[in-house]
């Protein structure tokens, strides 16, 4: 809801062609967490990269590097809160303006790899470090690739990076049901953009020694992102599934018309 609310919030001040820069962006975000039940506090600094800072991956707006958003621009923001519920990581790259096909094509690429964590059956005993290649897989088949985890583990009201469970060449812990981690596979072009789709997904066991992945992140994909002809058919059951779900989920909340 917080994201959804915030998202609908940015896209009325860019209407208006309000004059928008990172920190109002970290501002406006933490405002619209504070009003929801059962929020005590964020569980990091809230990262809003606009143009080449998006392609820093640990970067944190200050007053000294605050940049603000430009039009055709893609924005990274990478947010998460503390909730009396547990705790929430999710990450969102959004156009402001219309995209190149470049950025449609990149976008893309990371949105498959996503899709092929989230849609990922396993036998018992998988480790992370074996899931990592599928986020990774479209990536390198045009040579490209991200300098980071595809996700971490996550613990509530703990630490929000919290291990042993983690999807990396190095996440050597077999998963377990009721563990929680991030999906989040990436894409940075230096001086350019940056791109990342993190969710938070739940290990849950679907037949006798097999595991799968729920998602708890209800947050949609930009539209405007996506490059419908470069998914399979099983990618776009996918996506249109997991926007009905959001739909289906949050049907209260007309907030959502205009983002799926």
């Amino acid at each position: 809801m917080a994201w959804c609310t915030f998202w609908q919030n940015l896209k009325a001040k860019i209407h208006t062609h309000e004059k928008l820069t990172e920190l109002a962006i970290v501002e406006s975000m933490l405002q619209v967490r504070q009003k929801q039940k059962n929020f005590h506090s964020l569980s990091f600094a809230t990262i809003a990269g606009s143009g080449a800072h998006g392609a820093i991956v640990h970067y944190k707006p200050e007053t000294s590097t605050n940049r603000p958003l430009g039009m055709n621009e893609l924005l990274l923001i990478d947010s998460g809160a503390q909730y009396f519920e547990g705790t929430t990581d999710i990450t969102r790259t959004l156009i402001i303006g219309k995209p190149t096909q470049e950025m449609i094509f990149h976008y893309t690429l990371v949105l498959k790899g996503h899709s092929a964590i989230a849609r990922a059956i396993f036998p018992k005993g998988t480790t992370g470090a074996q899931l990592d290649i599928l986020a990774r897989n479209a990536l390198w088949q045009h040579k490209l690739d991200y300098a980071h985890g595809t996700g971490h583990g996550v613990g509530s009201f703990l630490s929000v990076h919290e291990g042993p469970q983690r999807i990396s060449k190095l996440g050597h812990a077999p998963l377990h049901p009721g563990m929680i981690l991030s999906n989040e596979p990436g894409y940075y072009l230096e001086g350019h953009y940056g791109i990342r789709l993190e969710n938070l997904i739940y290990v849950k066991e679907i037949d006798k020694g097999w595991y799968g992945f729920e998602n708890l992140t209800l947050v949609p994909f930009d539209k405007n992102l996506i490059g419908w002809d470069m998914l399979t058919s099983e990618e776009i059951q996918w996506v249109n599934d997991y926007h009905t779900l959001i739909r289906d989920t949050l049907k209260d909340d007309a907030l959502l018309k205009d983002l799926i």
